[in-house]
């Protein structure tokens, strides 16, 4: 944590005037990988990135008393995987008839069956193959998936997610297209599992809260508006932008379960002249007629100290 850019005093920092306005740009118009990496990059992560589906913000959310939280991040998550065949269930040669330890363990990991559901229905051609492949199929299986004949299944191992972000047991998910005259098709599928039925493949929604922290401003006051903001929001995860911070103050906003990002990580790039740019170290200062027309970095000479 020590090393991290953000606890020291950074060249790039934003001037304190228009501070809270350009996160909130940022924040408003990001992209998103801009907003899946501010997820997964905080300290700690709120998400892993590769669990994230869809990511939105909203930016001066009213919190009661004539108050306004800074942004909501709201993004749905995958609840399972696809994964590789369990090892302990890979298929060994066998010299002798009857169960081996294989199968016994594939027996015990499909113990149950759960009912047939429902992907999509009465699906075109490329809404099925879109669906597929936002579920986590890859182009090779949504190709041997659509081509099943009527009564066959494609079989595959998947992993459910659970609430903090780590595997469970593996299931196996059996699934089958129905192709009807018109040219739509219906997808449906199957799970058999341990114990724990797993998720369908429906994402879950979640919220988290914003706050973008002025550096004039106290540890406790943050917090206050943190916790005040939680309280009628009623969302808990937060995540606070701030420009600098110390080690102190980042230990404790992160053991009252707040996270932290740097805002030179998420501010918007701002129009730059590099010939009159004060920051001499950079390549590309002094150049006449340079390329560069919006720069993070760029800080008029008349305002380099």
């Amino acid at each position: 944590m020590p090393n991290n850019p953000l606890f020291y005093p950074v060249s790039d920092e934003v001037r304190a005037g228009d501070f809270r306005d350009q996160v909130q740009i940022a924040l408003a118009i990001a992209d998103l990988h801009l907003l899946k990496t501010l997820l997964a990059s905080c300290i700690p992560p709120i998400m892993d990135y590769g669990h994230i589906k869809t990511v939105s913000t909203i930016v001066g959310v009213p919190a009661g008393n004539q108050q306004s939280a800074d942004g909501i991040v709201q993004f749905e998550t995958v609840r399972c995987v696809p994964g590789e065949m369990p090892q302990s269930v890979e298929h060994r040669p066998s010299h002798h008839s009857g169960w081996t330890r294989e199968s016994r363990e594939l027996a015990r990991l499909t113990r149950h069956e759960s009912d047939l559901l429902t992907l999509g229905q009465n699906l075109s051609l490329a809404a099925a193959v879109a669906m597929l492949a936002e579920s986590g199929f890859c182009a090779k299986q949504i190709d041997a998936i659509l081509r099943l004949p009527h009564d066959a299944s494609h079989k595959s191992w998947w992993y459910a997610i659970d609430a903090v972000g780590e595997y469970t047991i593996p299931f196996l998910r059996h699934i089958r297209t129905l192709h009807y005259p018109d040219g739509t098709l219906t997808i449906q599928y199957k799970d058999f599992f341990e114990q724990d039925k797993p998720p369908c493949f429906a994402s879950k929604t979640n919220q988290v809260l914003v706050v973008i922290k002025p550096d004039n401003q106290s540890f406790g006051e943050t917090l206050r508006q943190i916790n005040l903001q939680r309280v009628a929001l009623e969302i808990q995860p937060a995540i606070l932008i701030c420009s600098t911070i110390s080690e102190l103050e980042a230990q404790g906003f992160i053991n009252q379960g707040i996270s932290i990002y740097p805002a030179s990580d998420i501010v918007l790039p701002i129009q730059s002249n590099c010939l009159h740019c004060g920051r001499h170290e950079c390549p590309m200062n002094g150049i006449e007629g340079s390329t560069v027309a919006m720069c993070y970095g760029y800080l008029p000479e008349s305002e380099f100290v």
